[in-house]
């Protein structure tokens, strides 16, 4: 049996060794270890692979969407059923596209060839990081923009004197330009303002104008496209060149560069926290957040936001996992990898949630308004509602540059594996030498499209259709795909034989729980957020305004394009597979493809290895499995015919003797 460090045991090690090379591509005394997968590349080292999945994982909505849920949903009390939910559905969810990935060494399309028909999955799995990709890269090059605006002496959402502010906006640090924004100390300005909140019937922060009439000078309605926002647009150029340069090399300039991109987010986030609980009030946000609600914990609602809150933060079915995974080497212990990333990901969140509303705590105390009114989520929180809160902050400029700079390495982090995940579907696909000598073309190509695809997102009508695709691009497609996944895995290429899959790899079985989520309880809870989110369902709207049906129509357009990849592709499967019936194509085109298993032939052992010999049988896949015994069968008889010819013939022989055998020259 392999240890868990997925080194390989006994005989067949020590041969490894003698031979003087290794598994895992190295040999002893070597200080540098090679690619294990030189055709198609591997992590640097297993510690590359968990800061970029780390990245992956911990996005922007661990940032804007976690602590809004859990104060809405009993605060302290939502933790019960997010870990509940954590551990049966996110982490055996992460298991499995970690452990599919790696066995194949293929991305999210080639992985597809367990069982064929079911390519559609990788195909929706494409599209839904399409859509993705496009709207994130975006969101990110909005805090690029931000970004840049904080290096200044005095943040520019922090008055209303500006061009762009309307009769009903209300500061929260005075009027008198004169003021000096690094140094905050506004007694009697904030009286002032808290009058004048009570007295206006609608008022609207300095930030919150900022954010709508100067960065996106947001149109009318979603069909009133207006002007490109020129800044905009050329802060989008700025974070595709940001992502290609970090992928140039594929997983070889993405793993050296996640070594900032994933640790850094914590630093800042760190000194955020010593920061924002010096604050006054700061201890009331926390409060807010954290003070348990346990009635609550009896609302399925409550429920279904946790289980969607724990597979959406964790990626599953957006065909990242996957492709991650795939750059591992064979035996790497991909389950201790996805319990760390993922423990490391909800931790983050609930880590967060304390840095937010310690914020959100004080900027209360100061408006002397309820915490509840300044709690936000999405684009609200961070390019509303947290920037205004930095500018009651001594030196505002520094914590606003360092607020912004984590978002954007929060994003990027996403972001690099989101495009990698498009670009690996390609490049397997395809396949050729020359498209993965050239990999950076494909790289660059794609980054070319998904900035021409974005300029729309920067007109004046841009937020409607990023909140649009946020909406309906990636929600209920994702539960589909994620369950069909399971279906075919489990239930159509067979639990026994993924099972073996897993300890061939990892040189011992998936745990027995692990086993029992994968085949009931997982696909259980994603059928119910699949439920609750059609139950939960309510149009969009954008603060007052309210989509029309015609933009509904369109984003519902967008979450079945990922969907209807699967029926269609297995239609198209079925009728170019042989077979006289519609039942024999049908169970030709669930049977795995005559290469699926490991890449490498180091690796192709037991049921993968070549044909020829018995003791193979067993272990093969079981389509394989009744032909085989047949074509040894065969062969055996005829063995054991043209042994019988031999031995009539030996009696036969012309002196007699039945010892022709022992005689060397029977002739003489």
């Amino acid at each position: 049996m392999m240890p868990a460090d997925g080194t390989m045991e006994g005989g067949e090690q020590r041969k490894i060794w003698k031979s003087g090379r290794h598994k895992n591509g190295a040999v002893p005394g070597e200080p540098v270890k090679k690619d294990e997968n030189s055709r198609r590349g591997n992590w640097g080292n297993q510690i590359e692979f968990i800061l970029t999945s780390v990245g992956y994982a911990v996005g922007l909505g661990n940032v804007w969407r976690f602590p809004y849920l859990c104060y809405r949903n009993g605060g302290g009390a939502f933790m019960l059923p997010y870990f509940i939910m954590l551990v049966f559905c996110g982490i055996p969810l992460f298991f499995l596209e970690l452990s599919f990935g790696q066995f194949a060494s293929l991305g999210c399309l080639g992985v597809w060839k367990i069982s064929p028909m079911f390519k559609g999955v990788g195909y929706g799995m494409m599209v839904v990081s399409t859509y993705i990709g496009i709207y994130y890269n975006v969101v990110i090059c909005i805090a690029f923009y931000y970004f840049f605006m904080s290096m200044t002496n005095l943040l520019p959402w922090t008055y209303c004197n500006n061009p762009w502010n309307t009769p009903y906006c209300s500061g929260v640090v005075g009027s008198g330009a004169q003021l000096n924004g690094s140094l905050v100390n506004t007694t009697t300005s904030l009286v002032a303002g808290v009058m004048e909140v009570v007295n206006r019937t609608k008022r609207t922060s300095p930030s919150e104008e900022y954010w709508k009439h100067y960065v996106l000078n947001i149109s009318d309605d979603i069909g009133n496209f207006g002007e490109v926002r020129l800044p905009i647009l050329g802060c989008l150029a700025v974070s595709w060149f940001v992502v290609f340069l970090c992928l140039i090399r594929g997983v070889k300039s993405s793993g050296k560069v996640v070594y900032f991109t994933a640790t850094f987010p914590y630093v800042v986030l760190t000194i955020l926290f010593v920061r924002g609980i010096t604050l006054d009030g700061a201890i009331n946000g926390i409060k807010y957040y954290l003070t348990p609600q346990w009635e609550k914990v009896l609302d399925a609602k409550v429920w279904g936001d946790a289980a969607s809150q724990i597979f959406y933060s964790l990626g599953c079915a957006w065909g990242g996992l996957i492709t991650m995974a795939s750059y591992n080497k064979f035996h790497n212990n991909c389950f201790r990898d996805s319990i760390i990333i993922s423990i490391t990901n909800c931790a983050t969140s609930v880590y967060a949630g304390f840095v937010i509303f310690s914020i959100l705590g004080f900027m209360a105390h100061n408006l002397n308004v309820p915490v509840s009114e300044v709690a936000d989520h999405g684009p609200g929180l961070a390019f509303v509602a947290y920037p205004e809160a930095l500018t009651l902050l001594p030196i505002s400029p520094l914590w606003s540059l360092l607020f912004f700079f984590m978002l954007i390495l929060l994003g990027l982090g996403t972001q690099f594996c989101l495009l990698e995940t498009l670009v690996t579907a390609i490049v397997d696909e395809i396949g050729t030498d020359w498209i993965i000598r050239n990999k950076t073309v494909v790289t660059f190509s794609v980054a070319i499209a998904g900035f021409l695809l974005g300029i729309p997102l920067t007109t004046h009508a841009g937020i409607y259709w990023l909140l649009l695709m946020d909406n309906y691009a990636a929600s209920f497609s994702l539960v589909i795909i994620s369950c069909i996944m399971c279906i075919c895995i489990m239930y159509i290429y067979g639990h026994r034989n993924y099972f073996k899959d897993v300890e061939m790899m990892l040189g011992f079985p998936p745990p027995l729980f692990f086993k029992v989520c994968w085949r009931f309880i997982s696909p259980v809870i994603i059928s119910f957020i699949l439920i609750f989110t059609v139950i939960q369902y309510k149009p969009i709207t954008y603060n007052d305004y309210v989509y029309p049906g015609w933009s509904l129509a369109i984003g519902f357009a967008m979450a079945l394009s990922s969907v209807i990849c699967i029926p269609i592709y297995a239609l198209y499967k079925i009728s170019r597979s042989p077979g006289a019936t519609f039942r024999e194509r049908l169970k030709h085109a669930c049977q795995p493809h005559p290469k699926w298993g490991p890449a490498l032939a180091e690796h192709r052992t037991g049921r993968y290895a070549p044909m020829g010999s018995a003791d193979t049988i067993e272990a093969r896949p079981i389509k394989e499995k009744e032909e085989l015994r047949e074509e040894h069968n065969e062969e055996d008889k005829a063995k054991e015919t043209e042994k019988k010819d031999e031995i009539s013939l030996t009696i036969q022989g012309s002196n007699g003797s039945t010892n022709t055998h022992n005689n060397p020259n029977p002739s003489a």
